[in-house]
């Protein structure tokens, strides 16, 4: 028995002897091949770059630790780095990019490169090459000789490397963190923009035999895939923070993903126009879903050009407020709708169809008169809009934008909105029309309360159609207001407080003198108002918009100019009289004074 116990202790005595011997003896063999392979490594990347890019980029590292066992290498200090002299002569001979890149960074990392099926089969494998935390610079120039140029090369990558190897594949190729500064060149002064925290993933990068003319591929590669989490940046007035939640991208199906997008004003509403001095529109943008479809990665890559087939927007809000009680900057604004402004974007861009669900839209001013915030609201809107475009070969096959939407005015009325704009027009032409139903006036007093001293007391809005025609400098067209039962008060501020009282006697001229209570009237006569409205070059899109109308609605209500005419000349008489009576008031009691003993 104890014979038996010794010759098994014997065994594994040997046995692991011979296990550290073997183990030794590895290590021994990785280091030793290890030293042997950095200077045929280094040779070799350093070739293969130089050779797979027609000597366009070189790359530089401080040292390589490779491990051929376990398959794991990695290059240190890399910069990866274009030669301008070739890059010259590329453009001589009309072959060079569009693109140069610069790329540096700490480590470069390369796992399980398959050493054994190099030097077997000529096969370079790489499951991942990892680019950790990398500084790239992209730097775009655009060429006439690379209109139209497919995303794939004009020479097989192949025919450089084919004397080392039959196949060159990486399966994934990881920047994590990487930080992009993009730099435009194709204007007199080169423009900057840059991002942080961007995850990049290119998937299944091949040369091969056939890689090269593979339609499925694009820049030899399966997929990009773009990432990007809690990304925030201030706008260059530092007036607003964007947030991005999360930004999704894959190149094999073209579509994008923003799971929440939001513009957030720095500051609070009464004190947003602090730093500038005047009243400016304030926005707050909340977002919860954007989807970009059919992306056309290599024309935006190749011209920063940017195509959707379909972009949708859903679910989110959108408040616009000015305050009045800061001074207006007084600017020209001819030539800012926002077809023009599109049309001036330095971004080449086309969607061809934008689709807008569940958007709730307000618009607020406050009224330093009133001492209130007066808001119109826009529930629900939804519709679509389609040829949103700046570029000239797409607006040469169609240069009209059309717009459709449904909303529902202050959560009450429903209105279907149409418009129409040609993107050539030299001055802006545009047209709009639409049809309000079933709106209760009184749930207009969040605006007209505030804003114009007026409360609606009752009043059916039936239905209101319009349809105008429009440019830089004027609009014209039809309004027709269907209502019944419209009666309103004139409001004015107590002084020293902040609630707003009824005004009796102008409230009663009003209604007796001014408004026509039902439209069509009593005898069946129904009007139907013109609208010619001459824009103020200082007014924007929107307030032109609303000011025409205003005046078509005033019109239909029996707001005419011939009679507020007349109710001014009644308004002066009675104030007038009203001056007279206090004046005679006056007298009497200074004579009752005097005579008193």
């Amino acid at each position: 028995m104890t014979v038996k116990t010794r010759q098994k202790y014997m065994i594994l005595k040997w046995f692991g002897v011979g296990l550290l011997f073997g183990i030794a003896f590895l290590a021994a063999m990785t280091w030793y091949l290890s030293i042997k392979l950095k200077p045929i490594i280094t040779r070799e990347i350093k070739e293969l770059v130089a050779t797979s890019t027609e000597q366009l980029y070189h790359i530089e590292f401080s040292s390589v630790s490779t491990n051929v066992l376990t398959g794991i290498s990695a290059l240190h200090e890399v910069t990866i780095i274009p030669d301008t002299n070739v890059y010259h002569q590329l453009i001589a001979l009309k072959r060079a990019p569009n693109n140069l890149y610069k790329i540096k960074l700490k480590k470069l990392a390369v796992r399980n490169f398959h050493a054994w099926r190099v030097w077997r089969e000529k096969k370079l494998n790489i499951d991942l090459l990892l680019f950790d935390n990398p500084c790239v610079v992209m730097t775009n120039r655009q060429f006439d000789f690379n209109e139209n140029k497919l995303p794939h090369p004009r020479k097989s990558p192949y025919d450089y490397i084919s004397k080392y190897l039959k196949e060159l594949r990486i399966e994934t190729i990881d920047f994590k963190n990487a930080s992009f500064k993009y730099i435009n060149k194709n204007s007199a002064k080169p423009e900057t923009d840059s991002i942080a925290n961007l995850n990049v993933t290119l998937k299944d990068w091949l040369i091969d035999a056939h890689s090269a003319a593979d339609k499925s591929r694009l820049y030899l590669l399966k997929d990009v895939v773009i990432n990007l989490k809690d990304y925030t940046f201030a706008t260059p007035d530092s007036l607003y923070h964007v947030n991005l939640n999360q930004l999704d991208f894959s190149a094999s199906t073209g579509e994008l993903n923003i799971k929440r997008f939001m513009i957030v004003p720095r500051l609070d509403e009464m004190t947003f126009a602090d730093p500038l001095g005047y009243a400016k529109d304030r926005y707050n943008v909340q977002m919860s879903n954007i989807n970009l479809k059919g992306i056309n990665l290599p024309l935006y890559i190749l011209k920063q050009e940017l195509f959707a087939r379909e972009m949708n927007v859903a679910n989110g809000s959108v408040a616009v407020l000015n305050n009045n009680a800061f001074p207006k900057k007084v600017e020209l604004k001819t030539g800012r709708y926002p077809q023009q402004l599109l049309q001036k974007a330095k971004g080449q861009l086309t969607i061809e169809k934008l689709n807008l669900s569940n958007i709730d839209i307000s618009y607020s001013e406050f009224n330093p008169k009133s001492g209130h915030k007066g808001t119109v609201t826009f529930a629900q809107t939804s519709g679509s809009v389609s040829n949103v475009t700046n570029v000239e070969r797409t607006k040469a096959k169609n240069p009209v934008m059309e717009a459709g939407f449904t909303t529902y005015l202050m959560g009450s009325g429903k209105l279907d909105l149409n418009f129409k704009a040609n993107l050539d027009a030299k001055d802006g032409a545009f047209s709009y029309s639409g049809v309000l139903t079933n709106l209760d006036g009184r749930t207009l007093n969040r605006m007209t309360k505030p804003l114009g001293l007026v409360k609606v007391n009752s009043g059916n809005f039936k239905k209101l159609e319009f349809a105008i025609e429009a440019n830089d400098r004027e609009a014209k067209g039809n309004l027709s207001l269907n209502y019944n039962d419209l009666s309103v008060a004139l409001l004015k501020k107590v002084k020293g407080e902040e609630r707003l009282v009824k005004q009796g006697l102008m409230s009663f001229l009003a209604n007796a003198l001014i408004i026509n209570s039902d439209n069509p009237n009593a005898a069946g006569v129904f009007v139907t108002a013109p609208v010619y409205y001459k824009r103020v070059e200082t007014a924007s899109f929107f307030n032109f918009i609303w000011k025409t109308l205003l005046q078509g609605i005033k019109y239909s209500v029996g707001l005419t100019p011939e009679k507020e005419k007349r109710v001014k000349a009644q308004i002066s008489r009675f104030g007038k009289m009203k001056a007279e009576r206090q004046e005679r008031i006056k007298r009497r009691a200074e004579r009752k004074e005097k005579n008193s003993p």
